[in-house]
């Protein structure tokens, strides 16, 4: 199987499918986010990390997902809202996708099985979970809903 994520593709916030390869040659930021969560404010950081770095090839995307303590309840329409009224971002956010069980998007499966958690752990443990994926589209790092956005600009800084 191809270990790059150009093979998936995703519905943006209105429903039409992206091909992932659309990315290719793009450094890659993907996360798993939320709405009503303590780490909400990461926008923001997503936001500066994105301006900083979208000239030299960063692409940020967004997957809003609703399994973590029912942080995500809004539809596509209300989640985009949200996100313009609060953090103005102007990365790219996707259809609202679960990251964990059976309903799994494969995008997530892929980046889990890439890039496994603490003790090997594919599961996600929660939003803010973010994937650092090359210019080659391999996943080459996982990072915690703890690391803020603003931890990460080396590593992207470095890539490329």
């Amino acid at each position: 199987m191809n270990n790059n994520i150009y093979q998936f593709s995703a519905n943006n916030n209105v429903g039409e499918p992206v091909a992932l390869s659309t990315y290719q040659g793009k450094v890659m930021l993907v996360v798993n986010t939320a709405s009503a969560c303590g780490f909400t404010p990461q926008y923001a950081g997503l936001e500066d990390l994105y301006k900083q770095f979208k000239d030299q090839g960063l692409a940020v995307l967004a997957f809003p997902c609703n399994q973590f303590g029912k942080q995500e309840k809004g539809d596509n329409n209300e989640i985009k809202d949200f996100c313009d009224l609060n953090f103005n971002i102007s990365f790219e956010l996707f259809s609202k996708i679960e990251v964990n069980g059976e309903s799994t998007h494969p995008l997530f499966e892929h980046l889990k099985s890439e890039a496994p958690g603490i003790l090997g752990s594919k599961s996600i443990k929660w939003n803010f979970t973010k994937f650092l994926v090359n210019r080659q589209g391999k996943v080459i790092k996982r990072y915690s809903p703890t690391t803020k956005p603003a931890d990460i600009a080396s590593d992207i800084s470095a890539i490329l």
